[in-house]
Formats: C-alpha cells, structure tokens, sequence
C-alpha cells in the first residue's frame, strides 16, 4: 500500500510537467503566431540543410578522384537529383521564408501576418512536401511502392521523366512534393503583399519602409508569376505520366523542349526569389555596422522593382545550347545583360554605405562583406554566360556549376548565416559567440573559395556535368580533389555553425532588446518580442524610426 501511494505521488508530481509537455508541442503545432511560424520554417529547413550538404559530400566523395566508384551511377544520380531539389525548394525558400515572416510584421508595426491561418497552412503544407520528397526513399511494398529516390535531375528534363525511363513511382513523389511546395509557396506570398500593403503602422508610407519589406513585397510577387507556371508543368507531367497526354513525349507530337520552358520560366526568377531577401539583409546589416543610413533609398528601391520585372524575361538563357534562333537568342542575351544594371547599381550603394563610415567588424558584417565580393564575381560569370556563342562552348560545363554555387552559397547563404548572427538575438534572447562566429566565417570561406573558385577550371578545360566518373587521363583528378577537399571545409563550418546555435540557446550572452543600436522597429521590441509584437502601435516619422528615438538632436534623423 505504501509503495502505491508513494508510486501515486510520483505520478502527481510527474504529471504538471508531462501537462506542460504536451501544451507546449500543440502549442507549437498549431500556432498561428507569426513569429513561432517563421522559427518553424527556419528550424525546418536547417534540417534540410544538413541532409543536402550530406548528398553534396557524397557526390563530392564520387568526383575526388578518377574512375572512382564509392557509390553506384543510380545513387549518384538520385543523390544529384534529392540535392538540388531540396537545396532550393526545402533549404532556400523556407527559410527565407522563415525570416520573412518573422520580420516583416515587426519591421512594419504590424501585430501579425494578414492571414494567419492561411500562414500556418502554407507552413504545414510545404514541410509535408518535403516530407513526401524523402518518403521516396522508404516507400513499402505495394501498388504505391517508389522504391527509391527520384534520379531524373532537380530540373526533371524530359524525357527523362517519361515512364518507360523513369519506372515507378519515384518520380510521381518529386512532382507531387514540387507541387505541394508551390501552394504552399503562393499561400506565403499572398500573406506577404497582403500584409505589406494593408498592415503598416501609422506614417509608414512606402516611401519609410525598410528595404528588407521592399525585397519581400517585390519576391512575393515574383512567387505569384513564377511558381504557377511550374506548379501547370508539375500537373502536365502527371497527365503525361498517367493519361497518356504527351505534352512532353516528342514521339508522339509533344515537345520536350515546351518542358524546358515550363521549368526556365519558374527557374530563373527562382534566383531572384532566392537572391533578393539576401539582397534586403544586407541593405539592413550593412549601414547598422558602418553607422551610416543607406546610400540611396530610391535608387536602391527601383532598382529592386527593376530586377523583379526584368527576371521574368531572362529565362531562357538557360537554354541557348538547345538551339532556339538567333532572334530569340538575341533577346535573351539583351535581357539577361541589361539585368546586370540594376544589380550594379546595388552594389555600388552598399559599397557607397560603407565607404567613410564606422565600420564594426562583427560577424554579421564579415559574412555581409564576403557577400559583396562573392555575388560580384558570380555576377560577372553570369554576363559571362550570358554572351551565347561563349555558353555554346561552356553551358553543360563544370563552369556554369561553380558559377550558379557562386551566386546560391556565396550570396544568398553568405547572407543567411549574417541574417541569423543579426537577429538570433532578437528571436532568442541571446548572443550568437563571436568567438565561434568568427571560426565559422573564415572556415566556410576558406572552403568555399576552394571548391568553386577552382571548379571553373575543369570547367574550362571540358569535364560535363552531370557525370558520375571520368578517366585519369582527362587531366582533372586534382583540381577534383581541391574542389572535395573544399566542400568538406565547408562541411565542417556548417557544423560548427549548427553548434553555436545549439550552444548560443542555452549558455549565450543575453542579447537586450537592442544588442547592434540598430534603428527599425523589431529592435524596439523585448528579446524575444511577445505575442502580440506591439503593447500599443507605434508611430514613425522617418526611414529610421528607432534611431530617431535614441538620437532627437541628430541632424539628420528625420530625412525622407
């Protein structure tokens, strides 16, 4: 009887906390505050970050040496596949995604997203399409059975999709995933413009907004032009696939190369989706650490529509090797050149922000600086490739890799990691280390450098893509061996990254609710800011809200 009642007080004692358990997991599955959604799609797709850099290891691994044979041409060619389409779709979108809806509501005085439920929705959806993306791996016995992962490529070219190619139902999981992710994406980016156009607070006209907010409205209205094409190709495929169709299937009067379109169409505004919340980070963390305000608002703010409306018109630079006529080749070249103008005229406004100014050398401005030369030389890679005759000779090359990695890990995840080292300490409470900040920066540059400054040179010397071995005789065993020798430098920065983040949470400095004296909204707030963002709604007068606040005698606090 006793060891009952003793056993009994065990289980009062045990079950508040097991209560508080379980309130918390349902709290956190079915939030609609902003803030708990954005942490979801950035813890998400940081898990998606270590299984893709894993893949690319692997791959690495295949390619260090020649006629090497570490994993099958299947495995190779699944791991190529899983690698770029969650690198994109499951690591580059979320969590861009993620710091959007953190942010954008706070930067604008806004209490929450306009939709709530409708951003809770577009969450659960795309994490249940990457989910879906690996089942593939699993999948049982049965009538539904994929067997294994998809290997038709991130881009899924017909005819390689095509069922006498592409047996199973692997495929049927990718298109199905790439499918759920757009809805998701489009649920997302109606929230964006919503909010943005209708929630500001009080005296934020356009002309006050933060730059990061432009970058947002301008990417949420790529997302509505760019992913419907995609998500028409993905329900094209299915009906080819399984209805006899032939959109796609060239023997029988469709087109393979109408797929193409389909998917350029969608995949170059796709960089810009990505790129762009990359570019708002830096105009936000490159004056708060050179003490200036940004060099040319209006500039920065057309030019930012600018890109937005000429991407939708470079698509198919990507397929000059596909023999389209010189009239449409023509355009695309133009296209894809004027382009690079408004870019430019970013860069010139970051550098002009941080010329003469104070400049602080933490963390977030290290991986912002190296952002600065790494977009530019992928930049000039991109004109590069942009003149045909010289893409006829490297487009299915090894160069063209190192230069899209260019822009994809040397811009936009250069600009990740500064955005997590600048607002970790307001979603946390919490300093990220300096000290393991900085051994992160310099390693992940170090071998960033390694692999993809020395990828061009196979590149230019004629190694393909997309291949799983080659012959010793071909001359590219050791520049094969630098560029794997580099990706796992990397490898190695990420974790330790993953570390700081984990050790930062518990036994970090506490950050205060304004650790950078920065001069937005979200810093106005407690760290990390409560449920309903804002007691009362705040009031601005000028594009440095906070800053007027802590400075009313500067000069030049209230500008427009």
């Amino acid at each position: 009887m006793s060891t009952t009642r003793a056993l009994d007080g065990i289980d009062e004692t045990l079950a508040p906390q097991g209560r508080r358990e379980r309130n918390l997991i349902y709290e956190w599955l079915s939030t609609v505050d902003h803030k708990k959604i954005g942490i979801l799609y950035i813890v998400y797709s940081l898990i998606f970050l270590l299984i893709a850099g894993f893949e690319a290891m692997l791959m690495r691994i295949q390619l260090a040496v020649p006629d090497n044979h570490f994993v099958s041409p299947q495995t190779f060619n699944e791991l190529f596949t899983m690698h770029g389409t969650t690198m994109v779709f499951f690591v580059g979108m979320p969590i861009l995604f993620g710091f959007g809806n953190y942010l954008v509501p706070l930067m604008i005085g806004a209490r929450d997203m306009a939709f709530p439920r409708l951003n809770a929705f577009s969450f659960w959806i795309s994490a249940f399409a990457g989910l879906l993306l690996y089942f593939s791996y699993f999948g049982g016995s049965g009538l539904y059975a994929a067997g294994s992962a998809p290997s038709v490529g991130w881009f899924a070219y017909a005819p390689l999709t095509a069922k006498v190619f592409s047996p199973g139902h692997s495929t049927d999981y990718w298109t199905l995933a790439i499918f759920l992710s757009g809805i998701g994406s489009i649920g997302a980016a109606v929230n964006f413009v919503t909010t943005i156009v209708c929630m500001r607070c009080k005296g934020m006209r356009f002309g006050r907004m933060p730059l990061l907010v432009w970058l947002y409205l301008v990417t949420a209205c790529l997302v509505f032009v760019a992913v419907s094409p995609l998500t028409a190709a993905q329900i094209m495929l299915t009906l080819d696939r399984y209805l006899g169709a032939h959109f796609f299937d060239t023997q029988a009067g469709g087109s393979a190369v109408l797929w193409m379109h389909f998917f350029w169409i969608f995949g170059h505004p796709e960089v810009y989706i990505l790129v762009l919340p990359a570019f708002g980070f830096a105009s936000e963390i490159i004056p708060v650490f050179s003490r200036k305000a940004i060099f040319g608002y209006p500039a920065m703010v057309g030019a930012t529509v600018a890109i937005g409306f000429i991407s939708l018109g470079v698509w198919a630079h990507h397929m000059f090797t596909v023999g389209l006529g010189p009239s449409a080749n023509t355009f695309f070249v133009f296209a894809t050149m004027v382009i690079s103008v408004p870019t430019g005229i970013k860069i010139f406004n970051w550098l002009a922000t941080i010329w003469g100014g104070k400049l602080i050398f933490k963390t977030p401005m290290l991986f912002s600086i190296a952002f600065l030369f790494q977009f530019l030389i992928g930049g000039l890679t991109g004109i590069m490739l942009s003149v045909a005759p010289f893409d006829w000779q490297l487009g299915n090359s090894y160069f063209v890799v190192a230069h899209f990695h260019y822009i994809l890990v040397g811009a936009i995840l250069s600009m990740i990691f500064a955005a997590f080292y600048y607002w970790y300490p307001k979603m946390t409470g919490r300093m990220l280390s300096e000290t393991i900040g900085k051994w992160h920066f310099w390693l992940f540059i170090i071998g960033f450098h390694l692999t993809f400054d020395f990828m061009h040179i196979p590149g230019l010397l004629g190694m393909p893509r997309r291949i799983y071995t080659y012959e010793a005789n071909r001359g590219w065993g050791t520049l094969n061996m630098i560029v794997s020798i580099g990706a796992a430098i990397q490898a190695i920065s990420i974790l330790i990254f993953a570390y700081n983040l984990v050790h930062s949470y518990f036994k970090g400095k506490a950050a205060g609710h304004d650790p950078w004296d920065a001069w937005t909204l979200e810093w106005s707030t407690p760290s990390p800011p409560p449920d309903y963002n804002f007691a009362v709604e705040p009031a601005v007068n000028s594009r440095r809200p906070l800053w007027d606040l802590k400075h009313p005698d500067d000069p030049d606090s209230d500008y427009e």
